[in-house]
């Protein structure tokens, strides 16, 4: 037997049966990634293995460095081909790592190959998968054909002309794509040498002059109403922690000024500043009834002299250890306070914090919208099968899993649509083990429609998204 299989890693038959009668037909609502809206609109198609797999993967740069492969193999200048046989030297040594699992998923679902990769099978896999990926249907609008991917969120600045959006809009692309606002460097008052740049972007995209803080926020609100035009209907925010010492508008225009005058923010000063912008962002998204989602807890940039040499997202980052119940609490208390509390989705990075989120979410839960706060999906260095675990059994506790909008790919890399189906069979291998163990009723028609909802049919609902 091949090891990516029907069955492959549904241990029960009631698990087995669920996900191929109720969720492996699904299609894929990808509500939040960070692929290239570029790669969409021109359609790209991959040269080779390397590009589709390796390239900017700072999850298998992370395994590489682990196991002493050297940067010229990461990063730097070796050969696409070089970096792939690297890559298949390192993967027999990820047994019991999620990327043994995902490569070979990976493998079997663009490919149709079975073989295992390690270093005597990577030139043969190389060549099969090469002249596949010259194929259309491997190209950037053939894969979300193959893998019935509805609709894309990509990641976007509120700089960003979204002049790649506008040209997959007037492609015949079935796949629906949508930008997401994501305003993390209007936070940066502390680093005057990034944010003043970054607001002289924002006054062009804006065509707006930007002289004190209630001109900054109105443009941010243009850039927030032009994301609504071009069909955006969600938000995100990469988070250390939530911010909660609010400040007074005065207080705030204050910071503003200093910071567009050169001079840093102090540690404190930038927190009172963000918690005020960020309440700001809490309004904008419930006036228009987006969804806003915050990622909070990652430790980013965490080896400094590797930073300065290849930049974020290279592979430096781990989970952070701060304290998530008061300042998260608070905020979300605030705009409750203001009606101005807008449908959440909350990504947690600290498995110690599982509990803290999944029981927060029911504070802010009014009866308006069904899972009106979502405990997201586990993410990043969580996106895995015990952490999955954790994260839905924590929901089921606390909250309601049957409200549960699912998964995405949170990823870069067209080759990660797999990820939805890995998703998928630890939700039907976890219900499957409660019914035969006799937790839940052995009845269909409680857990299959559920099983469908989380899947796709939650996040359709639930996201308002024009996705036909």
């Amino acid at each position: 037997m091949p090891f990516i299989h029907e069955d492959f890693l549904l241990g029960t038959k009631t698990a087995r049966r669920l996900y191929h009668e109720y969720a492996e037909g699904e299609p894929i609502l990808d509500y939040h990634c960070h692929l290239p809206p570029k790669d969409v609109a021109e359609n790209r198609q991959f040269r080779n293995l390397f590009e589709i797999a390796l390239e900017g993967d700072h999850y298998k740069w992370r395994a590489m460095r682990a196991n002493g492969v050297d940067e010229r193999y990461c990063t730097g200048g070796a050969s696409p081909y070089e970096k792939f046989l690297a890559w298949a030297g390192t993967v027999p040594h990820t047994l019991r790592n999620p990327l043994y699992q995902w490569t070979h998923l990976e493998q079997k679902r663009y490919f149709g190959i079975d073989e295992l990769l390690d270093e005597s099978s990577a030139g043969r896999i190389w060549d099969r998968a090469n002249a596949l990926l010259a194929t259309e249907e491997l190209r950037a609008h053939g894969i979300l054909r193959k893998f019935r991917v509805k609709a894309v969120c990509t990641t976007d600045d509120p700089t960003d002309d979204l002049a790649w959006h506008k040209a997959i809009a007037a492609s015949n692309l079935e796949t629906k794509v949508f930008p997401a606002f994501r305003p993390d460097k209007a936070l940066n008052v502390h680093l005057p040498e990034m944010f003043n740049p970054w607001v002289a972007r924002l006054e062009a995209a804006s065509d707006t002059s930007i002289g004190k803080l209630t001109d900054f926020l109105d443009a941010l609100r243009r850039r927030h109403d032009f994301f609504h035009q071009m069909g955006g209907r969600l938000s995100d925010h990469g988070l250390n922690h939530a911010y909660a010492d609010f400040c007074t508008e005065a207080e705030a225009a204050a910071i503003f000024d200093k910071a567009r005058a050169g001079h840093a923010a102090t540690p404190q000063e930038q927190g009172r500043f963000a918690a005020n912008l960020m309440l700001f962002f809490g309004r904008l998204d419930a006036e228009k009834g987006w969804t806003k989602q915050l990622h909070v807890g990652a430790r980013r940039n965490g080896n400094t002299r590797r930073f300065g040499q290849l930049g974020p997202d290279t592979g430096f980052d781990s989970i952070g250890d701060w304290p998530q119940a008061d300042a998260l609490g608070a905020y979300l208390d605030r705009l409750d306070q203001e009606n101005a509390l807008p449908k959440m989705v909350l990504y947690n990075l600290n498995p110690a914090d599982n509990y803290i989120l999944a029981t927060m979410i029911g504070n802010f839960q009014d009866g308006s919208i069904a899972g009106k706060i979502q405990f997201g999906s586990a993410w990043w260095f969580l996106d895995q099968k015990e952490a999955m675990g954790w994260q839905m059994n924590a929901l089921s506790s606390c909250g309601l899993i049957s409200r549960f909008v699912g998964m995405l790919t949170d990823s870069r890399s067209f080759m990660s649509y797999p990820r939805h189906e890995y998703f998928r069979r630890l939700l039907c291998d976890l219900f499957g083990k409660d019914i035969e163990g006799g937790f839940i009723p052995d009845d269909d028609s409680l857990s299959g429609p559920m099983i469908r909802d989380i899947c796709y049919g939650n996040a359709r609902r639930f996201l308002g998204l024009d996705v036909g």
